[in-house]
């Protein structure tokens, strides 16, 4: 009996199809699983659960008649129907619950893990060198560097700093309501689009599945050929001008010069070498400076594979993390993306921008999303299924390290030296949010205060005791002493509750 290869909906490059002795057969009969299950599972952003389907069903598309493609309720249902309980080999799963499940399965062989630069024994090797602790990004990023000869000159970074963040945190451009780049590659919907649509319609309608947020028309490469455009679209017309406003926020510009690459490495369409590659050559050609290269290889080549590494040396506990005993439930405003009800301009675009797209990049992710939930004391787990589920390139890989740990500071400190968090002072320098907001970024208290000030510091007192010893934030925390209004501030952000900022 023939060994089938299965590949998950995340593996639809053809490096996940490459044989050898630790990939597939080269003639091995495929099989791919549309699995219902998935979808009512959890409540996904529609375009998400568009993207993923169009995706999976143009790969099948694509490999024709080696391929068996099963529509069925469960994994475990369509696995048996395709293949009759035979031999099965699958590369490593992405999740820590699905990894479990294959290795349940008789007959199915796992092979390691591709769609990755690192592999995971020699990070372990990397880390446990380490003892386990400090494992630094800034460390991990130059070793990667170094093993991989990314963006090096012999044993020397290219163009002489293995960091160029300091070029790369400019505010936008005064007065600027758009950064004027080059539009990004946009796909053209075909009659797969039209067929997923379709389902998602009748699916909802009949309540088989419960969506949210918005679809249509995709925004995001859905096939190989189209990632790759994407690719070729942003080296040679976006990346000259990532670099240096690659923090910098605008209203009217939520894409910027972002590469809006992270969907098509999530769902294996792209290799990170290609990119990473491709970004370099542009630089070497004189296409790109190098401090807009740099930023794009440490987004890839740095902190993908740091947070794809840690998800798996923490272990599956790790999601459990709370160490700020954060238990606030999610408010319904914000789990049903009405950014309408939010008078904040800041937050409210950036939930817009989540309910029309399923993405923004990683500051409105970080210093609005995040930021606002770290302050009001939402339950880490609960803000970490959101992100899941409304982002197109949303995994639990991704979204476990990242939020748990990044965003949320849940883990205590085992992946960032401090809680990541501001008060409107940042929001104003990075963004033109400010200006036409029903609240001002200087003012504490009062109805024009701005939510995120009051939270900063209502956040910095609620965890004094333990932020006070964190030699990045005692300057902060003795900020509280010098707040003649505290016990006024305190008392109004005790009294905002849900409601929408």
């Amino acid at each position: 009996m023939a060994t089938h290869h299965w590949l998950f909906g995340d593996q639809l490059g053809p490096h996940f199809l490459s044989p050898g002795s630790e990939g597939p057969a080269g003639d091995a009969p495929l099989v791919m699983v549309e699995a219902l299950s998935v979808f009512r599972r959890r409540r996904f952003h529609r375009a998400k659960a568009h993207l993923i389907l169009s995706a999976m069903r143009h790969r099948a598309a694509e490999l024709g008649d080696r391929v068996r493609y099963v529509r069925a309720d469960t994994y475990r249902e369509g696995l048996r129907e395709a293949t009759g309980g035979g031999p099965v080999t699958v590369h490593h799963p992405t999740s820590h619950a699905a990894l479990r499940f294959v290795r349940s399965l008789d007959g199915v062989r796992v092979l390691p893990a591709r769609g990755f630069l690192v592999a995971h024994d020699d990070f372990r090797a990397w880390a446990d060198g380490h003892g386990g602790r400090r494992l630094l990004q800034e460390d991990f990023y130059r070793w990667v560097r170094r093993d991989h000869q990314l963006l090096m000159d012999g044993d020397a970074p290219a163009g002489g700093r293995w960091n160029h963040d300091h070029d790369n945190r400019l505010p936008p451009p005064k007065g600027a309501r758009t950064l004027a780049a080059p539009r990004p590659f946009r796909p053209r919907e075909d009659d797969i689009d039209e067929g997923v649509r379709h389902d998602l319609d009748r699916w909802e309608r009949d309540g088989t599945v419960r969506l949210v947020g918005r679809d249509g028309p995709r925004r995001f490469p859905a096939t190989r050929r189209e990632a790759l455009a994407a690719l070729r679209r942003f080296v040679e017309h976006r990346l000259a001008g990532f670099g240096a406003h690659e923090d910098a926020m605008l209203a009217d510009d939520p894409v910027m010069s972002h590469s809006l690459l992270s969907s098509s490495l999530n769902l294996g369409l792209l290799h990170p070498a290609e990119c990473v590659e491709r970004a370099e050559d542009a630089w070497r050609a004189g296409r790109a400076p190098v401090n807009s290269v740099e930023g794009f290889v440490r987004q890839v080549a740095g902190w993908r594979e740091y947070v794809w590494q840690l998800y798996w040396y923490f272990g599956d506990d790790y999601r459990r993390g709370n160490a700020l005993g954060h238990r606030a439930p999610l408010p319904g405003w914000f789990l049903e993306l009405d950014a309408d009800a939010v008078a904040a301009r800041c937050l409210a675009t950036a939930l817009a921008d989540v309910r029309d797209r399923g993405w923004t990049h990683h500051i409105p992710r970080l210093m609005l999303l995040g930021g606002y939930a770290l302050q009001r004391g939402w339950d880490p787990r609960a803000v970490m299924d959101w992100f899941h589920r409304c982002f197109v390139d949303g995994y639990d890989w991704v979204m476990v390290p990242n939020v748990i740990g990044m965003s949320q500071y849940a883990d205590g400190g085992r992946m960032t030296t401090k809680p990541y968090t501001s008060g409107g002072a940042y929001i104003h320098r990075m963004s033109d949010f400010c200006g036409g907001c029903a609240y001002r970024p200087t003012e504490r208290v009062g109805e024009l205060a701005c939510p995120y000030t009051a939270g900063y510091w209502a956040f910095l007192h609620r965890h004094r005791a333990r932020l006070e010893g964190n030699h990045r934030m005692t300057q902060a925390v003795r900020g509280l002493d010098r707040l003649k209004d505290l016990d006024e501030l305190l008392l109004q952000e005790g009294h905002r509750g849900d409601a929408p900022p």
